[in-house]
């Protein structure tokens, strides 16, 4: 049987989507919310300080911090070629992708996949973008 972990995180980070249709195509931010979902089976071993756990929920915490919060946080994300990839600042990320809540999803998937101990899998990751709007990765 697996059991399943879901860690949650917060952070914010502005953006803008460079060529849009809509005013998202300005510069603005989200207060976001992620949702990390591991699966495993719990160890069986009396002799470990983890019996019983799947993962530690510090651990899932150390590892999305690490390659997720810090580098995103409070950072201006944008596509290269954008126009604002010139943009002075002093968390300027330029990434190979057009910065909305799925493509996002996939670039923290690949960014997650394998950090975890033996025998834990990424299952899912949710990305709140507002209070009301969230895409959904399954793998």
């Amino acid at each position: 049987m697996l059991i399943r972990l879901t860690k949650e995180f917060e952070f914010q980070m502005a953006h803008a989507l460079s060529g849009y249709d809509g005013k998202c195509r300005n510069i603005h931010g989200h207060n976001y919310r992620l949702q990390v979902t591991v699966e495993g089976q719990p160890t069986q071993d009396a002799g470990s300080a983890k019996n019983g756990m799947v993962v530690d929920f510090g651990d899932i915490k150390r590892i999305v911090n690490q390659y997720v919060i810090e580098p995103f946080d409070h950072a201006f994300v944008v596509a290269e070629g954008s126009p604002f990839a010139g943009t002075e600042g002093t968390k300027l990320l330029v990434v190979p992708f057009q910065p909305t809540s799925e493509n996002l999803l996939l670039h923290f998937a690949g960014l997650l996949l394998g950090r975890f101990p033996e025998g834990v899998g990424l299952h899912s990751l949710r990305l709140w973008e507002t209070t009301t709007s969230c895409a959904e990765l399954i793998l």
